[in-house]
């Protein structure tokens, strides 16, 4: 229910994945030996260039770096432990933590404007808010990392310390490696060093050291510019997709003549719609074996050209037969 499936229902292994991963079966080289605790230095690098631009300030002036987490709910809980040890809630509201999702949220797949990222962060300077972004599907939501990823850089530009929860499930269909990067940005490198040692006595007493394998295919792709831009073509792959079903839906909808407005399914972006069904509408459809959450979000990824009728039709009876 929170997967990227092809057109044909199925799990898709990227072509440059694969493509990677044999390269590594046939290397020498490669061992099982232990990771640091932070990680792979160059998934680490690597990640935080993807989401800061490989030019951003920070990273030039040695205050940002990243530290590999066990995909992007690891970076979540890394974040979490670190923040709660400085956290003194008899300043709260003021002195608070926002958790922001960077592009393509879930489950709304509602994201804000440039014009109201900028106010958020103006919001978050005004009360002093350190602001973590959780950036779980960095390409999903247009199909371009460094477009995915204003929101996040400008809240860089505006001079905000702040922690960055990064997942690489999504982008590189890495959902079993759970591979994440939780990226760093200080306000200078010594602050970098001594907030990085913090989490690295988090990270050595919860699970020691993160996985190899996921980190050496991102790794390697992420700093090859030819697997770079296969990635970025398989990434345009799977966003064309999703955009494709998100038009076609709303197309059979409207012609259905289905009550309601359903323009938010397009003017929505990323995996997930809010469908605006209620509760007893998706169960409704859950007894014809079609699986929205409750709050009526659905993964637009499950839709196929094989199965949008059947849905279409069913949509429209829950809507016309359910209150």
């Amino acid at each position: 229910i929170t997967a990227y499936r092809t057109d044909e229902g199925q799990p898709w292994v990227l072509p440059v994945v694969r493509s990677v991963e044999a390269q590594m079966a046939i290397d020498p080289l490669l061992n099982h030996e232990y990771l640091p605790i932070l990680g792979m230095p160059s998934f680490c690098e690597a990640a935080t260039q993807l989401v800061l631009g490989k030019d951003s300030p920070a990273i030039l002036q040695n205050r940002a770096g990243g530290v590999q987490s066990i995909s992007g709910t690891g970076a979540l809980r890394l974040a979490a432990e670190f923040l709660f040890r400085f956290y003194n809630k008899q300043n709260a509201p003021e002195f608070s933590i926002f958790i922001l999702h960077g592009c393509a949220h879930n489950p709304t797949g509602l994201d804000p404007s440039h014009e109201e990222w900028i106010g958020i962060a103006e919001a978050c300077k005004r009360r002093n808010i350190f602001p973590v972004l959780d950036c779980a599907y960095q390409g999903f939501a247009s199909g371009d990392p460094d477009v995915d990823a204003w929101s996040t850089r400008k809240f860089v530009e505006l001079g905000f310390e702040l922690l960055v929860c990064q997942s690489f499930a999504k982008n590189f269909g890495l959902y079993n490696e759970r591979i994440g990067n939780l990226c760093l940005v200080m306000r200078d490198s010594p602050t970098l060093s001594r907030c990085r040692s913090q989490v690295e006595l988090i990270v050595r007493a919860m699970y020691s050291n993160p996985p190899n394998h996921g980190a050496r295919i991102v790794a390697t792709t992420l700093s090859n510019p030819a697997l770079k831009q296969e990635w970025l073509d398989n990434l345009h792959t799977m966003a064309s997709r999703i955009k494709a079903m998100r038009h076609l839906l709303h197309s059979k909808l409207r012609s259905k003549g289905t009550p309601g407005n359903w323009d938010h399914i397009i003017t929505q972006i990323g995996m997930f719609s809010y469908t605006g069904l209620n509760a007893s509408q998706v169960e409704f459809l859950r007894k014809r074996h079609i699986y929205l959450l409750s709050s009526g979000r659905i993964n637009m990824c499950g839709i196929t050209t094989s199965n949008i009728d059947y849905l279409v039709e069913s949509i429209h009876d829950a809507v016309t037969s359910v209150k």
